[in-house]
C-alpha cells in the first residue's frame, strides 16, 4: 500500500506490518493520531528493511544471522530487520536449513572437510546446532565423510606433507580421530610406494 503524507514524502507499508491501526481506515484524507501515525511509519521501515532483504535473497541464499548483520550495517534498526526476516521466514524465502545446504555445497568445490569443522564453520554464520546438524546429516548423505576424508588425504600426498603433519592437517579439517586412523593407511601406503 502507498502511503503519502501531506507535508512529506510518499512510502509504501505492507499491512500486515500494522500493529494498531486497521488497514481498512486508511484513506485518502484520513487522519490520525502520533500513535497510529507512528505505526504506519514503522510499518514503512519494515517493508523497507524487507526490500532490502529480498535484494541480497535475489542474488543467494542468505542465512538470518547474515542478513541481520547486512541490514543493521544499512542503518536499519533491529526491531524492523526482525519483523521484515519473520515474515520472510513465514514465506519461506528465506531458510536457514536451504542456506547451510547451499553453503556446504559450495565449500566442497575447493575444500574437503569433515563434520566438526563444517559444523563450526555453520555456527560461526549464526545456523543454529540444530539446523546445523540437519543439513550435515542431508551433505554427507551425499558426499560420505569417509570419502571426504580420503580426498583431503590425497592432498596431502600430492603436497608432500610426512604423516605427522597429514594428520594434523586432517584434524584441523575436522576429521575425527577414527577417521584420520582409517584413511591414514592410505597415506602410509602411497608413502611405501614413493619410496
Amino acid at each position: 500500500m502507498k502511503i503519502a503524507t501531506a507535508d512529506g514524502p510518499a512510502f509504501f507499508i505492507r499491512t500486515s506490518y500494522l500493529q494498531h491501526v486497521d488497514s481498512a481506515v486508511i484513506i485518502s484524507g484520513a487522519e490520525f493520531t502520533e500513535d497510529e501515525e507512528q505505526d504506519i511509519l514503522d510499518a514503512g521501515l519494515c517493508y523497507a528493511a524487507e526490500i532490502k532483504a529480498v535484494d541480497y535473497l535475489s542474488r543467494a541464499e542468505q542465512s538470518r544471522f547474515g542478513l541481520t548483520r547486512k541490514l543493521s550495517a544499512k542503518g536499519m534498526q533491529k526491531e524492523y530487520i526482525d519483523r521484515a526476516l519473520d515474515y520472510l521466514e513465514n514465506k519461506r524465502y528465506l531458510s536457514d536449513v536451504r542456506y547451510a545446504g547451499a553453503w556446504l555445497n559450495s565449500r566442497k568445490a575447493t575444500h574437503h572437510e569433515g563434520r566438526i569443522r563444517l559444523a563450526a564453520e555453520l555456527c560461526s554464520r549464526g545456523i543454529d546446532r540444530h539446523t546445523a546438524d540437519r543439513a550435515l546429516t542431508e551433505f554427507f548423505e551425499e558426499n560420505p565423510e569417509a570419502e571426504e576424508c580420503r580426498k583431503a588425504v590425497e592432498k596431502c600426498i600430492r603436497l608432500g606433507m610426512d604423516y605427522d603433519k597429514a594428520v594434523r592437517f586432517l584434524s584441523m579439517h575436522g576429521f575425527t580421530a577414527k577417521m584420520i586412523a582409517e584413511e591414514s593407511m592410505l597415506f602410509k601406503n602411497q608413502i611405501k610406494k614413493s619410496r
